[in-house]
């Protein structure tokens, strides 16, 4: 599976779901089901490849301050979340995290920033194909997300950080 087909897939569940992370989760492992159990295992390894590079300090600051707070569990439901967006936001953050204020102008924390369910899809829909977990996909987590911790708590330093997002966000 190439990157633009990954994408597509990723777009279509979205669009399926109206923008409902759990919905989108569940219209993925639809589409996922009708592919081949190698197909899926090559989308858990773009997702898991992306889940991965989202893995930064500089992200999870952003995420810190658009759900009001990020734990490391719901920083990688953000990621999964962020990957759910599509290419043009993902990229776009991982490029640099504040333009997350442009790129998600409508973002509700209440509803937004969080698809823990879509990090599964594959690996639901591989097992519902074979009937077996999915298989080890050789991509680690590193220890430590990428790049130099700062307090997320101090606004002064989020401030300078995130301008964009601080405006919208910050306290």
């Amino acid at each position: 599976m190439d990157e633009t087909a990954f994408w597509q897939l990723v777009d279509d569940a979205r669009d399926a779901a109206e923008g409902d992370p759990d919905e989108q989760a569940e219209a993925l492992v639809e589409q996922l089901l009708r592919l081949t159990p190698d197909d899926v295992l090559d989308f858990a390894r773009q997702f898991e490849a992306r889940f991965q590079r989202a893995y930064t300090v500089e992200l999870w600051g952003a995420a810190y301050l658009l759900l009001g707070g990020a734990s490391e569990d719901g920083f990688d439901y953000f990621r999964c979340w962020l990957i759910g967006q599509g290419r043009e936001v993902f990229e776009g953050a991982v490029h640099e995290p504040d333009a997350l204020a442009d790129l998600v102008p409508d973002f509700d924390e209440a509803e937004d920033g969080d698809a823990e369910d879509l990090g599964y899809a594959a690996d639901e829909a591989y097992e519902r194909l074979t009937g077996l977990p999915l298989p080890e996909l050789g991509v680690r987590q590193p220890p430590a997300a990428e790049g130099v911790f700062f307090d997320f708590a101090d606004g002064a330093v989020m401030a300078a950080r995130y301008p964009r997002l601080w405006e919208l966000y910050g306290d």
